[in-house]
């Protein structure tokens, strides 16, 4: 028996402004809203009232709340970065106060980054000597392992993005980290194929096996054409970049392998006029029909 993920979208895809967002995905009956930025905020630094005025519409809505998406341990360079260190701490503060409002919300997860990207993390036959970013991985491994420890104590799991520019910028790598910090009971792969793209993973069917059993958290859904050489990067239209039909064979598996988790469209495509609810609104019954019930 196949089952169907929740599927939603990450708001601020459509607008900060909230209300206007879930009236939107009203529309087209989306029932999960990921929260990213609200207003001119981020997550995890709106006040109270602010969050109690976020909780209001998103149950005056009817909709869920599939995960608190802040850009934490973005950006930390992995040379310098030390546990506990000034950095280091504003981002597990960060993270507290995100822990925080997904309990408030009832949302089951929260989403971190993994610091900025060293090219080169392994090697062999001379390149360990001359190539690798040698100490990187290790220097990544002791800034995550204080937030698993945290989420394990507040009951919420975290899900590691596989991003662009980051530590973690493929499946392979977003299953090793959560491998070598043994820690699948906490921290999961918010899985961005179009991300993993520009490292030339493939998604179908080569990502999608490494994390099917039991290491994909979420999943971000958008489309896009890399040219890594030229350090260029197109986002299209679902269906019509790198990805193509690989989301369509995704869509089904996660149906008949019965993932239960959520799956967010991320709206960062627009027709060339800057106007990203209408790239929403071009992509979401593509979307639908691939990720949806069919």
């Amino acid at each position: 028996m196949t089952r169907s993920p929740g599927l939603g979208v990450i708001t601020d895809g459509i607008s900060r402004d909230l209300a206007h967002a879930l009236a939107v995905m009203d529309e087209f009956g989306l029932e999960d809203a990921e929260l990213q930025f609200v207003g001119d905020k981020e997550v995890g630094d709106l006040d109270a009232g602010e969050r109690r005025a976020v909780a209001g519409l998103v149950e005056r809505h009817g909709k869920r709340v599939s995960c608190i998406s802040r850009h934490i341990f973005a950006g930390l360079p992995m040379a310098t970065t030390r546990p506990g260190d000034a950095q280091h701490r504003a981002h597990m503060d960060a993270l507290a106060r995100c822990i925080a409002m997904a309990q408030e919300l009832d949302c089951p997860r929260v989403r971190i980054m993994s610091g900025r990207k060293e090219m080169i993390l392994w090697g062999a036959h001379g390149a360990e000597v001359w190539n690798v970013a040698r100490g990187a991985w290790d220097a990544l491994l002791a800034l995550i392992a204080p937030a698993v420890e945290l989420a394990r104590r507040e009951g919420i799991t975290l899900v590691v993005e596989t991003g662009n520019g980051t530590m973690v910028h493929s499946a392979w790598t977003a299953r090793r980290l959560i491998d070598d910090l043994d820690a699948r009971d906490t921290l999961r792969v918010l899985w961005d194929p179009a991300n993993a793209a520009y490292a030339h993973e493939r998604a179908w069917p080569d990502a999608y096996e490494l994390l099917r059993d039991g290491y994909l958290g979420h999943l971000h859904v958008k489309d896009v054409h890399v040219d890594t050489p030229r350090a260029f990067l197109e986002v299209r239209p679902l269906g019509e970049g790198d990805l193509g039909e690989q989301w369509a064979q995704i869509g089904r598996a996660l149906r008949r392998d019965g993932y239960a988790g959520s799956v967010s469209l991320e709206s960062v495509h627009h027709p060339g006029n800057g106007d990203f609810e209408a790239g929403f609104r071009r992509n979401v019954e593509r979307f639908e029909d691939w990720f949806g019930g069919g």
